[in-house]
């Protein structure tokens, strides 16, 4: 059998398997890169966008490269998920950061505060009580980011911009949690710029300092509007099933 014994199909499929993720830490620099120059271009500092690579539906095989490349900050979407492979990589690396920006069900807000250093997605009076009475219990207390629906659309998460304000105001007073920033997800057939302008908006007049805006296809623009986070999924890890992305 050729190959050294290995039958040709496996070997083909374990040389796709290594280029791909040889690909990842390319993908890594090109877009660490890119971020640098919009920083330059824009007069924003040198190092002021953080770079929230997003490894939602990622094997933990598929995220090793990018640990092994120096990136320490991950977006997961799903509690269970996380669960499953992050715990023994954050054996194998030090210094990782994890936001959840996916939904969060009350019911595992617990388990989240276990494993998520950042929660970006606070979008109801609900998951704010559950989140304060668990904090107050001593679980450890996430960096918490509002998320904005600045499209306004019916099937997706977030508060009203309307609404931010007040919401804002209850997590504080109400229920006792320290707000960092807020979140954002463009409606995909919208230029997203007037929603980046948005969150900015609404961000400065509630001191907040954190902006979670832009993805792989927007993430020069959310950095000329402020962004101090961006997730990008899809540009390092490559193209996931259809859904609707977060990074």
């Amino acid at each position: 059998m050729p190959f050294g014994g290995m039958d040709p199909e496996r070997h083909v499929g374990m040389e796709s398997k290594m280029t791909e993720l040889m690909d990842v830490a390319a993908n890594l620099a090109d877009i660490r890169a890119a971020i640098a120059r919009s920083e330059a271009d824009y007069a924003r500092p040198a190092g002021s966008v953080m770079l929230v690579a997003v490894s939602k539906t990622k094997s933990a095989e598929e995220i090793a490269p990018a640990l092994e490349a120096g990136q320490r900050v991950f977006g997961e979407n799903r509690v269970q998920e996380a669960q499953g492979k992050w715990p023994a990589l954050r054996e194998r690396f030090d210094g990782v950061e994890l936001h959840l920006i996916g939904p969060l069900q009350t019911n595992k807000v617990r388990d989240a505060l276990k494993l998520f250093d950042v929660i970006e997605t606070l979008d109801r009076e609900s998951l704010a009580a559950a989140l304060s009475s668990e904090i107050s219990k001593g679980a450890r207390a996430p960096r918490l980011l509002v998320q904005v629906n600045t499209g306004a659309e019916p099937q997706k998460a977030g508060i009203l911009p309307e609404e931010a304000d007040a919401f804002i105001a209850r997590c504080r007073e109400v229920h006792g949690l320290t707000i960092d920033g807020l979140m954002c997800i463009p409606p995909v057939e919208e230029p997203p710029s007037a929603h980046f302008a948005l969150l900015g908006v609404i961000a400065r007049r509630n001191g907040l300092a954190t902006l979670s805006m832009g993805m792989s296809a927007d993430y020069d623009a959310a950095i000329q509007l402020g962004a101090t986070h961006v997730r990008v999924g899809s540009a390092i890890f490559g193209a996931r099933p259809p859904h609707r992305a977060h990074g």
